[in-house]
């Protein structure tokens, strides 16, 4: 018997085989594997014309293996089985790309939405390291537009057409008074009361400090100076800590007050008439050659929900 011819032999016609072994028709096993019936015969055929065996009885019933006809399924079905593991295997590198992300993101990202989604996708994709620096908005961009950095995840929508800029996720800024204040069993308070308390804000260059003054120049008609600012601070977890400590009230990100909030130890105060809301941009240069592992990360974070609990769409 000629098995030197094995190495002739197709994977289309080892899958005929199996097909027609476990369909026990011709006519049924042709459909699963998409060819006529005829070219179904004609692989079995040729199958057993190369290995000089006969590999299948045909009879009324149906269809029954040889001797050689069983060997060669066990094979077959062997092989198929490789063939999709190699298939499995090859998907998994890809999937897991290696690789090294450099990115660059607000305090807010950084602090409070970044860890949860780096857990999350560094159990998917183990071969690749995200390096996160921490700064503030315009840092940020800056450090993307000089090729310091990758991707950014910012407060502030970056209007330099060199940037590649999509909203990511939201975020809306609450007022946070500490335990025990004169406001934290009021149900709402003005900006009139507002303005005879000191407050504690971000730095220039910070989002949230951007989208504090754009609301009270905008809706307001207001600068800064018309508020009691204490105190300027270069973080939120900076800005949350000093209304801790009885320092002043502050405008703040809920995602940055959400655990204290919860805990009790802060409290959300609405005020009248006002509800600031703000996006997170997802920003890259428009120059930068995406490899794969850039893309795995932006099309994670992409389809990442930030938790449901925080209260971001509570009304005030």
């Amino acid at each position: 018997m000629a098995y030197d011819g094995f190495r002739n032999i197709t994977i289309q016609q080892l899958e005929t085989l199996v097909a027609l072994v476990e369909e026990r028709s011709f006519s049924r096993a042709s459909r699963r594997v998409c060819l006529t019936q005829p070219s179904l015969t004609k692989h079995v055929k040729n199958m057993e014309e190369v290995l000089d065996v006969r590999l299948v009885n045909r009879e009324r019933a149906g269809v029954s293996l040889t001797p050689e006809g069983k060997v060669l399924y066990d094979y077959a079905r062997k092989v198929l089985h490789l063939r999709e593991e190699a298939g499995e295997r090859l998907l998994r590198i890809q999937d897991n790309a290696a690789g090294v992300v450099d990115m660059q993101a607000s305090t807010i990202p950084a602090t409070y939405l970044l860890p949860h989604v780096l857990g999350s996708f560094s159990k998917n994709h183990p071969d690749i390291r995200v390096n996160v620096q921490m700064a503030d908005s315009d840092e940020s961009m800056d450090a993307i537009l000089n090729s310091r950095s990758e991707i950014g995840i910012i407060g502030k929508k970056p209007q330099n057409p060199k940037l590649h800029v999509e909203t990511l996720w939201e975020d809306r800024l609450v007022l946070a008074v500490p335990k025990g204040h004169r406001f934290a069993d009021k149900g709402t308070v003005s900006w009139s009361e507002l303005a005879e308390e000191p407050f504690v804000v971000r730095e220039k260059g910070s989002g949230t400090r951007e989208v504090f003054e754009n609301y009270l120049r905008n809706v307001l008609g207001w600068t800064l100076s018309r508020l009691r600012v204490v105190v300027e601070l270069g973080s939120s977890e900076a800005v949350k800590e000093a209304v801790l400590a009885g320092l002043g009230v502050s405008l703040i990100s809920v995602h940055a007050v959400d655990r204290e909030l919860r805990s009790g130890l802060l409290s959300e105060v609405a005020v009248e008439n006002c509800r600031i809301e703000r996006s997170f941009y997802l920003i890259y240069r428009r120059q930068l050659a995406l490899l794969r592992h850039h893309q795995i990360f932006l099309d994670f974070i992409r389809n990442y929900k930030i938790h449901q609990e925080q209260p971001l769409l509570r009304e005030s």
